[in-house]
């Protein structure tokens, strides 16, 4: 009996997704649940797994569009398993896939030599192909330059080394040859999403500078201590979150966004983080970050940013949202004006931090300063709060205790 693996519904506003990778082989033998594609929507890459044991016949190719609900592959559960069968198996797709003994032996460059076909795409974390192809052509893996996810070597990595065979990994090899690639369907939404948020928002930037000195010196005096209470280690997006969570409260507006005639407030902070994933810039949302600790919100953040590397981000988790973060000092950006994300009104902007002479009291003095930007949407957000919602965030970090209550302690005590 055969049965079908069909698209999934992914979102209610997703129609069509790209078949990014296939992770078994036609004709390959897949076990109940084993992730055997991935698959790409606007939003995010999510896998399917085989629901059934059996032999794997692909319908769909990499890179083709498939609706909602289109047939990617069957899995014939009646087939008997192949005696000896792994999923690292190597073998050609489709009219090739019944030639699996031209791969008898590893490559003659593997450290560990074993008798196992599995393992030497174990051991180089190739995909079945890349590996048949390895083990062919006796190819040292160590002068590959793996392009796949999770820094797997793919077929074409292997090509291109036999291809240019005095090539060192990462080289350049100059042509004039033009070489058109496809969009994936992220880069086409971040693209959409960017061109709308200029053409529908009176944007309009304002900055301000802070001086990061009594921040760094709580980090280097608790890190170690926070790293083992905690589990996590104390960076800098917890001291902005927690900022932008009081100045949010205190500036509901930019908190708030547009939905027709009317604006839409939140009593709640769900702050969004701007984070660099493989395929483009995802932006993972913390829920309810006003109500989280200083640890609870670096757990989150390293959390979602483990997840977008890995492209195991759900939509769920990077839908909403009602402001955002972004670091673009971790690049080494000194400035920049951030697009919002939308339908939020504004996003704050971060950047690197460098040592620059600065008047303190009369007297000049090495500090070290970070630039930051607001960009917001002007439609909804006046100058007066805009700014003041930039020097808060500036106060705040500046002065980290008062933190702990959003104001001053004595005024917080006084209910001033």
């Amino acid at each position: 009996m055969a049965i079908e693996i069909k698209v999934p519904t992914v979102g209610e506003s997703i129609s069509e997704v790209t078949l990014v990778k296939w992770l078994k082989n036609n004709g390959e033998w897949a076990e109940r649940d084993e992730v055997i594609a991935e698959l790409e929507s606007e939003k995010a890459t999510f896998e399917i797994n085989a629901e059934q044991a059996g032999i794997l016949t692909q319908v769909a190719k990499e890179n083709d569009t498939l609706a909602i609900g289109d047939l990617v592959c069957t899995i014939d559960t009646a087939a008997a398993k192949p005696a000896g069968s792994s999923p690292a198996e190597p073998t050609e797709p489709a009219a090739k896939s019944t030639e699996p003994t031209k791969i008898e032996t590893p490559p003659v460059s593997s450290p560990v030599i074993t008798e196992q076909k599995a393992a030497p795409a174990a051991e180089v974390k190739a995909t079945p192909v890349a590996a048949a192809i390895i083990a062919d052509k006796k190819v040292d893996s160590k002068n590959i330059t793996a392009t796949g996810s999770n820094g797997r070597i793919v077929k074409q990595d292997v090509l291109e080394l036999l291809n240019n065979p005095g090539r060192k990994p990462g080289a350049e090899l100059f042509t004039r040859a033009d070489r058109p690639e496809k969009m994936s369907n992220l880069r086409k939404t971040i693209s959409r999403r960017l061109v709308e948020a200029k053409n529908t928002t009176a944007m309009l930037t304002t900055f301000n500078e802070v001086d990061m000195g009594a921040i760094m010196e709580i980090r280097k005096k608790y890190k170690d201590k926070f790293k083992e209470s905690h589990g996590v280690n104390l960076g800098f997006m917890s001291f902005f979150t927690k900022a932008c969570c009081f100045a949010l409260q205190q500036f509901p507006t930019v908190n708030a966004y547009i939905d027709g005639e009317n604006i839409i407030y939140h009593d709640y902070c769900d702050v969004s983080i701007a984070v660099s994933a493989p395929k483009g810039l995802v932006v993972p949302v913390i829920r309810n970050a006003e109500s989280l600790s200083m640890a609870g919100i670096e757990a989150a953040v390293g959390e979602l940013a483990t997840k977008a590397k890995n492209n195991k981000l759900t939509i769920e988790e990077m839908t909403g949202g009602t402001f955002t973060i972004t670091n673009g000092g971790i690049f080494g950006s000194m400035m920049s004006t951030p697009i919002i994300n939308i339908p939020q009104s504004a996003i704050l902007g971060m950047h690197n931090i460098v040592e620059r002479p600065m008047a303190v009291n009369g007297q000049v003095l090495i500090r070290p300063m970070m630039y930051v930007a607001l960009s917001y949407d002007h439609r909804i957000i006046d100058g007066r709060e805009s700014v003041g919602f930039l020097v808060m965030i500036k106060n705040l970090l500046e002065n980290p205790a008062l933190l702990l209550f959003g104001k001053d302690p004595v005024n917080a005590l006084l209910e001033l």
